[in-house]
């Protein structure tokens, strides 16, 4: 048996921004339009007007003050209200591939290791970008690295799903080392015309390359544990899929076709479902609230995340212990866990333990232990 860890990690992050006050701009500008297109339909009481968003209801509701988007001309044109994404040749590198190539340089570098230390691939995401050839396969060929890749979606756990994957093949010693991959365009199946949604997620990718201890060359987090767990719900849903033609709606622009969630159940039943999973992982591992350093979770929510810190802790977590990247980034499903790590980690001491954890959609929940060395 091999002990894994994580020896480097990357983030690309869009040129694009959208602040708070350009989305409500857009979105009231929308509500005026369709307001006014229906006014005899809400007149008659068969339509309801849609109201206003405000950027405290944005802000209040989520912690949220900005998204990085691949587009923004499109979600910020009141008549289209999603991204507009250029048509790639199938010659092209895909959109998911060229996002999830930065990162993974990025990662690369940051471990001091080249492609050539690879031998695996992991591109787990909420949503790929097609059914196949796996986008893992393809950011495999334009690294030009040796081995093997596919694609998972486990919605926003994918990233601790896949790096449990990667870190049971290097214990078995299937494989020496792994890249997993999160390019996350959450902006192209997000409702931007829905009021109690329109301003959760953002765009981003981010890798992690996961190797043997012994294969190391600097900085390291030995991984000293993983869980995952899963439960049904349909509380978080997008019914999108390529048996959308066959069936009688056909390719109608219908509102399940995106995002959607059921956001008071999803808060009541998603954060004692993930406070008792870290909680028993801890136990298990004898990991004490007080051995942990940092607790860098899931951003969804920054309500959710105080919540499950200040359980997890025994007490409201101090400045820097559970860092939250929301504020910036939004939503950006399976990402946003890696980026709180990449962007909030170097300044552990050697010893340091910390916990990642991700969850959302299935319901689904995974939690990393890791232990700093060097």
């Amino acid at each position: 048996m091999y002990t894994p860890a994580i020896t480097g990690s990357g983030v690309f992050t869009p040129s694009e921004v959208i602040t708070n006050a350009e989305l409500v701009e857009t979105f009231n500008a929308y509500v005026d339009i369709y307001n006014a297109e229906n006014a005899a339909a809400i007149e008659a009481g068969d339509l309801v007007a849609k109201d206003y968003s405000s950027e405290e209801f944005v802000f209040k509701a989520s912690g949220i003050n900005q998204r990085y988007v691949m587009d923004k001309t499109g979600i910020l044109d009141p008549k289209v209200m999603h991204p507009l994404l250029r048509q790639r040749s199938d010659d092209e590198p895909s959109l998911m591939a060229e996002m999830a190539l930065d990162a993974a340089n990025k990662a690369l570098a940051d471990a001091g290791k080249t492609a050539a230390d690879v031998d695996a691939v992991i591109c787990a995401a909420s949503n790929l970008e097609r059914a196949y050839p796996a986008v893992a396969i393809e950011i495999q060929n334009l690294l030009e690295i040796n081995g093997f890749a596919f694609d998972m979606n486990v919605a926003c756990s994918s990233a601790t799903f896949g790096i449990q994957a990667a870190a049971d093949m290097i214990r078995s010693g299937s494989i020496r080392s792994a890249l997993v991959v999160n390019p996350e365009i959450c902006s192209a199946h997000l409702e931007w015309r829905d009021r109690d949604c329109h301003f959760i997620f953002g765009d981003v990718a981010t890798a992690v390359l996961i190797e043997r201890t012994e294969d190391a060359t600097g900085t390291h987090f030995e991984i000293k544990s993983t869980r995952c767990a899963t439960d049904f719900s349909n509380n978080i849903r997008n019914n999108n899929g390529f048996l959308r033609r066959s069936r009688p709606d056909g390719v109608a622009d219908r509102r399940d076709m995106q995002f959607m969630q059921n956001g008071r159940k999803v808060f009541k039943e998603v954060l004692p479902l993930v406070s008792t999973h870290i909680a028993d992982h801890m136990a298990d591992n004898g990991v004490q609230a007080d051995d942990l350093k940092r607790i860098w979770l899931h951003q969804a929510n920054k309500s959710m995340n105080d919540f499950i810190g200040k359980k997890v802790l025994g007490r409201t977590p101090e400045a820097g212990e559970q860092p939250n990247i929301l504020q910036d980034y939004a939503n950006t499903s399976s990402a946003g866990s890696i980026i709180a790590f990449s962007k909030h980690s170097a300044d552990l001491a050697d010893g340091d333990t910390g916990l990642i954890c991700s969850f959302g959609a299935g319901y689904s929940v995974g939690s990393v232990i890791v232990q700093k060395h060097g």
